[in-house]
């Protein structure tokens, strides 16, 4: 993970994934994006994005006067002069920085709203969409606007007011969140945010009111709403999702404004399969399944699955290309020599004969040894049976005889 202000008028962000890139025969994942609420910073994702980021690079911004960004990054000082344009052009140059010409976006609340006027207005960067306790407009103007009037005035005095009711803005009555550390140091960062930039960013909701664009919005979307949210209650979400054509409406019961906060593994999980569903993806885990299929089978044991692909069986070599190789195989957690140490084993009890065969093989270009495979073999009388370990023993005996005669 890196911390970041990359240049004097970027956003502050901090950028998590893999350092290193996949091999060229597997197109890097598409990046992520996660926007943050008002009155919060990058430490509203702090619980989703090392999940996201198992697989792929994901960036946290902060807002302009939020956590590490600077306030005059909008023309905050003039009241209405902020729009919700100047939040999606931060975000753009962004992603420029870092080199992400299309990127998948999340974002709750104002984080949302700009991710859903990037979607809108600028489709050809935006590969995927989630917007979470989010609106197409926040309500009465007036209020945002008075908001922020007496913010400007108030300062640091009217900060503190908003700091006081920040837990019953953003989380039910009685939840159990609004006791614990997260929420504390949630409450304790909205107090640092910049008087100045809160009320340009009051402006921003203000002024909002993207439902004509809804309909231009291309990307598949996922719409995330917290059935007890006080600030969006769920109406709004269902408003985005009838207007966004083709989008999923998601409603997480007990939850309130900040879902990545307090049902992190849940958003976690949700977001997870709608990005890996974005279309693009389906051809990025083929072709790094088939690049690790080859790596561990050998190429002559695919070219022949490939050459004997019919009609019939094309959708389950592409399955398990796709989903054996290139979700599970490709995963950074374990590396080669355990996954065939793993997989053995579980052909061994099962019985899969022709399969551990392939599989001893398998092994032995992960840089098993006889020996090595020996031992999996003998745990694996231990738990799976003494029968099951001795046609093992046999089918290795046979492949690793053949791999010496060559």
């Amino acid at each position: 993970m890196s911390d970041s202000t990359a240049a004097p008028r970027t956003v502050h962000h901090v950028l998590d994934g893999p350092d290193v890139p996949p091999p060229a025969a597997a197109p890097e994942p598409v990046p992520v994006v996660l926007g943050p609420s008002i009155g919060t910073t990058t430490a509203l994702w702090a619980q989703v994005a090392p999940v996201l980021a198992r697989t792929r690079r994901v960036v946290r911004w902060d807002l302009p006067g939020h956590g590490g960004s600077a306030a005059d990054l909008i023309p905050a000082a003039e009241p209405g002069a902020t729009g919700i344009a100047d939040l999606g052009r931060l975000v753009l140059d962004l992603a420029d920085r870092l080199g992400f010409d299309r990127f998948a976006y999340a974002g709750d609340s104002l984080g949302g709203a700009v991710g859903t006027w990037l979607a809108a207005h600028h489709p050809e960067r935006v590969h995927a969409l989630a917007v979470l306790c989010s609106s197409a407009h926040f309500g009465d103007p007036a209020n945002w606007y008075a908001r922020a009037e007496k913010v400007r005035s108030g300062r640091e005095a009217a900060m503190a007011e908003l700091t006081d009711s920040a837990l019953n803005r953003w989380f039910p009555a009685g939840a159990e969140i609004r006791d614990s550390a997260v929420a504390r140091d949630l409450v304790a960062t909205h107090a640092t945010v910049d008087p100045t930039a809160y009320a340009g960013c009051c402006d921003v909701i203000a002024g909002l009111d993207l439902t004509a664009n809804l309909a231009e919005i291309t990307a598949p979307t996922l719409v995330i709403a917290g059935r007890l949210d006080p600030a969006t209650p769920p109406v709004h979400a269902r408003e985005l999702a009838d207007g966004i054509v083709g989008s999923s409406l998601l409603e997480l019961a007990g939850v309130g404004h900040l879902a990545p906060a307090e049902a992190p593994e849940r958003v976690a999980a949700a977001l997870l399969e709608h990005f890996e569903s974005a279309p693009g993806d389906d051809a990025r885990r083929h072709a790094a399944g088939m690049s690790v299929r080859r790596a561990v089978l050998g190429d002559a044991h695919v070219d022949r699955a490939v050459a004997n692909t019919t009609a019939f069986t094309a959708p389950f070599q592409d399955l398990i290309t796709r989903y054996a190789w290139g979700e599970i195989w490709t995963r950074p957690g374990l590396d080669r020599r355990t996954r065939s140490c793993i997989t053995l084993t579980a052909l061994v009890a099962h019985g899969h004969l022709d399969e551990l065969a392939m599989h001893v093989r398998a092994a032995r270009n992960n840089g098993l040894t006889p020996d090595e495979i020996g031992e999996v073999l003998l745990q694996s009388a231990v738990y799976c049976g003494v029968p099951a370990a001795n046609s093992a023993f046999a089918v290795a005996r046979r492949v690793l005889e053949a791999e010496e005669e060559r």
